[in-house]
């Protein structure tokens, strides 16, 4: 009779788990066709979020797809950023395109790969990024957190550097056409929404 409770309560975690974290369908086109908004800051006061300075580069803003997410918890990082997210907008927003695009995250990075370009390369790094998520608050994170691919979001807050007391340091990324080490945005996240 106990196993049956533990095979009930596995098979009723594996449904929630399934729900939890299955691609949503946002519909045909591009669902999120605009570029992220990037302004001047408008304020110099430094951040703070669990022993880091964080000082504001430029206010961003963002409606963008879900491409993926991956929460760290291991990387000294994790501590600041928990969540990472692969966002896509404009042409890498299309199902048509994305179904095309093989992506995948880790190690802070997001990668994809084609068997035959469905848009040209400079489209997708341009329309695309991996964004490291600070969490203004606890209702945030969670937020952050249970997003799934597919969704389309709206996030907005300010593109940031932090500081650790020992000088160790974490830049944002100000532009979208840049890749490699450095090119993924450091978002301070104030509000966050699935559209």
């Amino acid at each position: 009779m106990r196993w049956g409770f533990v095979f009930a309560g596995l098979l009723a975690f594996g449904a929630w788990k399934y729900a939890a974290d299955r691609p949503a369908d946002p519909g045909p086109g591009q669902v999120a066709p605009d570029d992220p908004r990037q302004t001047e800051p408008g304020r110099r006061v430094v951040l703070e979020r669990k022993g880091y300075a964080l000082e504001p580069l430029a206010r961003f803003e963002i409606e963008a797809r879900v491409l993926g997410r991956e929460t760290y918890r291991a990387d000294r990082e994790a501590d600041l950023a928990p969540v990472d997210l692969a966002l896509g907008w404009g042409p890498m927003s299309d199902s048509k395109v994305l179904d095309r695009i093989s992506i995948s995250q880790g190690n802070r990075f997001y990668y994809w790969s084609v068997r035959e370009f469905p848009i040209p390369d400079r489209d997708i790094v341009g329309h695309s990024a991996n964004m490291h998520m600070i969490p203004a608050d606890a209702a945030v994170e969670r937020r952050l957190r249970e997003l799934r691919p597919g969704q389309v979001v709206d996030l907005s807050g300010y593109l940031v550097e932090a500081a650790g007391k020992d000088g160790w340091r974490w830049r944002s990324s100000l532009s979208r056409s840049d890749t490699g080490f450095g090119s993924c945005e450091l978002v301070w996240v104030e509000r966050v929404s699935v559209r």
